[in-house]
């Protein structure tokens, strides 16, 4: 049992943002499991369409992104956030994928709020499927001719699971989740608008790098990662001559993957030569 934690502790340090919150909400559901007749869990995650209770519960705007009712909702949520965040990261780094995500929770939820108060509903809502969209939808925007491998299907473009996806959640309107439906095209929107508005120069997830920078000044130095490795060389020369080669060969690798990118978006996938398609899928 003790290896079992040891393993999944290690797994956490070492592991990104995408498996840090699959680690998070699974861990949020179990514990959630033992409350599951007084509904404490809800009363406390839940964000609610009725703005006043924001008042008293002002987490809720982001704590109901933690929070799932079912095994099956929690199940397909992960598997979409690891495939979402995973294409994501193939375009853009670690800070934009927290910032963004962080941001369609909040919009989402925000947009789930002035829809029903409107309409004169109150309920409540949980998932975390609003910011995975969010996500989804920026990769897709981004690259929609990138091809998946799909099991008894076989290749299909990013832009076909996507708005697969989407055409459910406008069919699913008028069932008795519809507020969920709705906050995901919502989030799905934002990731729009964040390629849109990083094509034209502006970052929509910066706020996030902005706001860790200023608490990591406020509360000191982050402490130090206990996994990292560190090298000792008093060779100063051999240093310098061991890291040059990597700089550059990222740098290149980088630029390569970018030439790709830009091929695709103004010629298709079908442009690339065989070389630059297996690039493709060894890049992650």
């Amino acid at each position: 049992m003790s290896s079992i934690l040891n393993d999944l502790k290690h797994q956490y340090n070492v592991g990104g943002f995408a498996q840090r919150l699959i680690f998070w909400n699974i861990g949020i559901f179990i514990i959630s499991l033992f409350f599951i007749q007084s509904n404490f869990f809800e009363n406390i995650f839940a964000l609610s369409s009725n703005p006043k209770n924001l008042i008293t519960k002002p987490w809720t705007i982001v704590s109901y992104g933690f929070f799932h009712h079912q095994i099956f909702d929690l199940i397909v949520n992960m598997l979409l956030l690891q495939f979402a965040c995973r294409w994501f990261t193939t375009f853009f780094n670690e800070k934009q994928l927290q910032g963004l995500y962080f941001l369609g929770i909040v919009c989402s939820g925000a947009f789930f709020i002035l829809w029903f108060y409107f309409q004169g509903i109150y309920f409540q809502m949980v998932g975390a499927s609003a910011a995975i969209m969010t996500i989804l939808m920026a990769a897709t925007v981004y690259a929609p001719l990138v091809p998946i491998p799909v099991f008894f299907i076989g290749k299909l473009k990013l832009w076909m699971i996507t708005a697969t996806i989407i055409l459910f959640d406008l069919l699913a309107l008028k069932s008795d989740n519809m507020g969920g439906h709705l906050s995901h095209l919502a989030g799905a929107f934002l990731g729009f608008l964040f390629v849109k508005f990083i094509q034209n120069g502006t970052d929509l997830s910066r706020w996030y790098s902005l706001l860790s920078n200023q608490l990591n000044i406020l509360f000191g130095k982050s402490k130090p990662n206990p996994f990292r490795k560190i090298e000792r060389n008093y060779n100063t020369t051999s240093t310098v001559q061991k890291k040059n080669p990597t700089i550059v060969i990222k740098d290149q690798h980088q630029q390569q993957v970018d030439a790709i990118l830009d091929k695709i978006s103004l010629s298709g996938y079908d442009s690339l030569s065989q070389d630059e398609k297996n690039f493709l899928f060894k890049i992650k």
